[in-house]
């Protein structure tokens, strides 16, 4: 299309074409302006959006890292407080490091002094009593002086270790056919043992209640059968029989009593139901003690683990029993 010249409207028109127009250098800078604007935006858009991203993927690391971390320490941690208050290697135990065995046998000795004493023999017992005592406590350690005191037997029955140099040694003693108990205080240092204090007499363990036992179905033919077997068994295990013993024996060879005893009878033999080859029972045996008065015996309950093998009864074990009112 051919361009319509500007004159031929006039110099009017010509005017007004250059007023609707800008400037040229004013039209380069807004259109460098306006390129710039959208390249900052574009450039700002892309990468902000980028860095979000970014962001939102570090949070949900940190937050599965943590979650890991306290699934990892929660148990350790409960398995250490555990084992501390349990008593472990990390938690030193009540009393430990005192001698028990020495610092017992310390008491016991000093309790053999301590409760026999004699007014026509009271400065022996002070000289005795020196080797336990403090220096500069009374000699006779609390007695006056008079009267006598002589105990039958004295025993060590337990040891309550309060640190690594103190204890409560309790003593068992038997005097004037009266048993009591003897708490000895003790202190230890270096391997060297004093009574710190002024012992105190307690009075005896008290006697248990057994528990109700059950009746058990006992096996009637099998206690018939028992008898003459166990009352062999027990002449031989009275002399020490090996040869004899030899033959009742399953397993680990049995040991008599070597004629400490001469056996007398079989009294009852108790076999509750069970597995017909293998059955636990217990023999109340009466002996004889030598040097006792004639005709004087003492009886005895034996647990006996025994096994049927080839129609014949061995004994496995033998041992004391533990079932109240046994036999």
């Amino acid at each position: 299309m051919a361009r319509r010249s500007a004159v031929a409207h006039g110099r009017e028109t010509a005017v007004e074409q250059e007023r609707a127009l800008p400037p040229a250098d004013d039209r380069r800078a807004n259109g460098a302006a306006r390129g710039g604007d959208r390249s900052r935006a574009g450039r700002w858009g892309g990468s902000g959006g980028r860095w979000w991203v970014w962001l939102g993927r570090a949070v949900l690391w940190a937050v599965i890292i943590v979650i890991l971390v306290n699934g990892i320490r929660a148990p350790f941690e409960r398995f250490t407080s555990d084992t501390a208050s349990s008593g472990g290697a990390t938690s030193p135990q009540k009393g430990a490091g005192f001698p028990a065995s020495a610092g017992g046998a310390f008491a016991l000795q000093f309790a053999s002094v301590y409760l026999n004493y004699d007014q026509k023999s009271a400065a022996a017992r002070e000289a005795q009593l020196r080797a336990f005592i403090p220096e500069g406590a009374d000699g006779q350690f609390g007695w006056n002086g008079v009267g006598q005191s002589q105990v039958q037997s004295v025993q060590v029955a337990g040891v309550d270790a309060r640190d690594a140099n103190n204890a409560v040694v309790t003593v068992l003693a038997r005097s004037a056919d009266k048993w009591f108990r003897l708490a000895v205080p003790v202190y230890s240092s270096n391997g060297a043992f004093v009574i710190s204090a002024r012992p105190a007499l307690l009075p005896p363990p008290a006697k248990a209640t057994l528990p109700q036992q059950g009746v058990r179905e006992r096996d009637s033919a099998l206690e018939t059968e028992l008898a003459p077997v166990l009352t062999t068994f027990f002449q031989a295990y009275a002399r020490n029989d090996q040869a004899s013993l030899a033959r009742f024996a399953t397993g680990a060879p049995i040991t008599g009593l070597a004629d400490a005893v001469t056996f007398v009878q079989v009294r009852e033999v108790n076999a509750p139901r069970g597995d017909a080859g293998d059955r636990t029972v217990t023999a109340t045996v009466a002996w004889q003690i030598p040097g006792a008065a004639a005709g004087g015996e003492l009886e005895q309950t034996y647990e006996l683990a025994m096994v049927k093998k080839d129609n014949a009864w061995y004994v496995k074990e033998i041992r004391g029993t533990t079932e109240p009112g046994a036999s």
